[in-house]
């Protein structure tokens, strides 16, 4: 017998089952063996621990691919801390694990368990101080409306993915010590109380982080004003049925950090408490029917995400976007109302990773000064979601990933003039989506710099003259649309831009070679870098005027054969003509012959002398 009290061999590759050693740790207190490879039936492994099922207070198999029912444990009379999420435990959770009354953290999230929770499960849980059991999606809560647990829950509640509506459950109402509750796409369909004990109105005085996504809450936040919880930092109430105005009492909220109101039916004007918020980091209220002109945020300096995509907001793009928020990440203004110019002030924005704009009533050109954004930002920002770009086409949504997209969608507006020379500089872009507008004028010719672009779309606007050559140095392009402009000449070869189908280039008289049908002058003749081109400036540049075709070799071959019989078919039929012609070369000889003994003899003077 080994008397080893504490054993932690987490966050290594070890597989299999537990090894049968571990029969003879009969006085372990606490075993550590989450994040390896260990996969066996969890019912074995427990038993392989038996020996210390008297001493056992502290066990961590999280992280793993243990399989089977929820263990029998009932011998583990000590045990305090259980952690077997994120494995692949399947089947029921017997009602034996109520029996487990030393048991304060329990965590069974990110499994496959397919059981129902009642009351027997928690039967002689009094000491029980955290609750997780998120991301079952079989698991169901059936617990009465009048059932008083015997705990009083001091950290975590997480039964997030799981069956828990459709009522709001009573009794999470009594748990006044909560600092962390996860109820996210837990199939609730309830209103939000408006009076008495209640999720909004009724925070537990210490409630750090609320997330209540992803269901079917209706009603309106008036009572929001009433919380008890001040200090929340994280509040998510996105995608769900919420409706009404916004109130306006957010000055007490000086420690929230995040808060996620888009998705809802929320309406009316946004409120100018909202600036108080000196400490948010997070603004998502896309996606609502919020109207009016922005209230001022220049105060809330720490923002990195500031989304109000997909509403009805007007007015022009406040100055103190770029003056203030020297932070932000993501600015995200699309489909609302916004218009006037873009001010040049948008280009102090250093830490940009999304500047999207689109379809909005944006007029004016395009500043200069663009070149100055998308930097290479390491902001650290945590619990990103719900933050869609159109990418590739493609309407998607960003999570965490947002920090490695850079990205510029002004689409769907009424810009005007140039796209500026300044653009290709911007060398870390992914994405870039200026069609819809007015733009006139040529493309940069140093187009081919923006080397790391996947996405690119400058469709329905007025750009004329030649696609540049150095589009074919895009070898990450995977979108690309060019249509409906009045673009001309060859379309560049390259690794990429034949590949694409034709109604990328459709809509532009002027364009031909592949993979458009039209054929461009001088097709068929290969210059001496293996590319065929067309185009006055390339033609110019070797020594090809753009006329070399078939009938060109026609026409040379039968002058050629022509001027020849002329001249010696007459020689051959006229006597008199073919000894002039004979004489004249005779002469010529010997007037040769003349002129070069003068000048020899002349050198041999000046040689002697």
């Amino acid at each position: 017998m080994v008397s080893l009290l504490s054993l932690d061999l987490s966050r290594n590759l070890l597989e299999g089952g537990i090894p049968k050693a571990f029969q003879n740790l009969c006085s372990l207190e606490s075993l550590d063996l989450a994040s390896n490879k260990f996969s066996e039936n969890i019912q074995d492994s427990v038993e392989t621990l038996s020996c210390a099922e008297n001493t056992l207070e502290s066990l961590d198999l999280s992280g793993n691919w243990f399989w089977g029912s929820f263990p029998e444990l009932t011998g583990f009379s000590k045990l305090r801390g259980l952690f077997l999420y994120d494995n692949t435990l399947n089947g029921s959770l017997p009602e034996s694990v109520g029996q487990l009354s030393s048991l304060e953290y329990l965590d069974l999230s990110w499994n496959s368990l397919n059981a129902v929770i009642t009351e027997a499960h928690f039967l002689n849980l009094s000491r029980l101080k955290n609750l997780e059991v998120s991301v079952n999606p079989a698991l169901s809560i059936n617990l009465s409306s009048d059932w008083n647990p015997p705990f009083q829950l001091d950290y975590a509640l997480s039964m997030s993915s799981c069956k828990v509506g459709p009522a709001f459950p009573k009794w999470i109402q009594t748990q006044r010590n909560l600092i962390y509750l996860f109820l996210a796409n837990a199939s609730i369909s309830d209103s939000l109380p408006t009076a008495g004990p209640a999720i909004i109105d009724s925070f537990p005085p210490g409630l750090i982080a609320l997330y209540v996504s992803n269901n079917m809450f209706s009603g309106s936040l008036s009572s929001l004003c009433a919380t008890e919880a001040p200090q929340i930092q994280i509040l998510d109430l996105s995608d769900n049925l919420l409706s009404g105005e916004l109130p306006n009492c957010w000055m007490p909220f000086q420690q929230l950090d995040i808060l996620y109101l888009g998705k809802n039916k929320l309406s009316g004007k946004l409120p100018s408490s909202l600036g108080n918020l000196k400490g948010i980091i997070i603004l998502g209220l896309h996606s609502n029917n919020f109207s009016g002109e922005l209230p001022s945020l220049e105060n809330c300096t720490r923002l990195t995400i500031l989304d109000l995509g997909n509403n009805n907001l007007s007015g022009k793009i406040p100055t103190w976007i770029n003056q203030n928020l020297k932070h932000l990440i993501a600015l995200r203004l699309r489909s609302n109302q916004f218009n006037g110019i873009i001010p040049f002030s948008m280009c102090s924005l250093s830490t940009i990773h999304v500047l999207d704009l689109s379809q909005n009533n944006i007029s004016g050109a395009l500043p200069h000064c663009l070149n100055n954004i998308l930097a290479l930002a390491d902001n650290a920002v945590y619990y990103i979601k719900n933050v869609k770009l159109v990418w590739k086409g493609i309407e998607r949504e960003f999570g965490a990933n947002l920090l490695h997209v850079r990205s510029i969608d002004i689409s769907s507006n009424y810009l005007a003039g140039e796209i500026p020379q300044s653009i290709t500089s911007m060398t870390k872009l992914n994405s870039l989506n200026l069609s819809r507008n007015n733009l006139t004028g040529k493309l940069p010719e140093n187009f081919g710099n923006l080397k790391k672009l996947e996405s690119l779309d400058l469709s329905r606007n007025q750009i004329c003259g030649r696609i540049p050559v150095s589009f074919s140095s895009l070898n990450f392009l995977q979108v690309l649309d060019v249509s409906h402009n009045h673009l001309s000449g060859r379309i560049p070869l390259g690794t990429q831009l034949q590949t694409f189908n034709t109604s990328a280039y459709m809509g532009n008289l002027g364009l031909c070679g592949p993979p458009l049908t039209q054929i461009c002058p001088g097709d068929g003749t290969t210059v001496d870098d293996g590319i065929t081109r067309g185009g006055e400036t390339d033609n110019k540049e070797h020594g090809n005027d753009g006329l070399i075709s078939l009938g060109f070799f026609i026409s040379s071959v039968l002058g050629f054969v022509s001027g020849f019989w002329i001249v010696c078919g007459s020689l051959l039929l006229k006597s008199s003509w073919r000894y002039a012609y004979f004489k004249f070369w005779d002469d010529l000889k010997d007037w040769i012959y003349v002129k070069m003994a003068v000048y020899k003899a002349k050198m041999q003077r000046r040689l002697q002398r």
